[in-house]
């Protein structure tokens, strides 16, 4: 599996930590590299155009001050599935039931243990597949 992360200036903080937080991940950081205002935008359709390009071995992690706005804009991208995450349990049904393949974080919103807690969970959590393939598949 290949992580992609990218923040704008308002989550760049929770970004490096959550680098260092999953070593393990080889988390690849398609920016912000630095706190100073940027769009977040930018990073946003970054991270959702590698996992877009082969949404089955790629999945992404996004941080802006709410999270709000990296998902949106990641959710315009073909075969994403950004869910904005305030909880561990949304994470895992995110998962679970809409197959998610990006996770956006809000910094503002969600301090660092919650954010390896909310992080874990979406790692941990599987696919259920069965009655949920159909739902998918009406996605546009």
């Amino acid at each position: 599996m290949n992580y992609y992360i990218g923040s704008d200036h308002a989550g760049y903080e929770l970004k490096e930590f959550i680098k260092k937080a999953f070593p393990k991940l080889n988390l690849q950081d398609l920016g912000t590299h630095q706190n100073e205002r940027c769009d977040y935008t930018d990073f946003a359709n970054e991270v959702a155009t590698k996992v877009s390009q082969d949404p089955i071995n790629n999945r992404g992690i996004l941080v802006c001050g709410s999270g709000v706005g990296m998902s949106i804009a990641a959710n315009k991208h073909k075969d994403t599935r950004a869910v904005l995450c305030e909880n561990p349990y949304i994470a895992k049904m995110s998962k679970q039931h809409n197959d998610s393949n990006i996770v956006c974080l809000g910094q503002n919103i969600c301090g660092e243990g919650l954010a390896v807690e909310i992080i874990e969970s979406w790692l941990e959590a599987t696919f259920e597949g069965g009655r949920h393939i159909a739902r998918l598949e009406k996605m546009l």
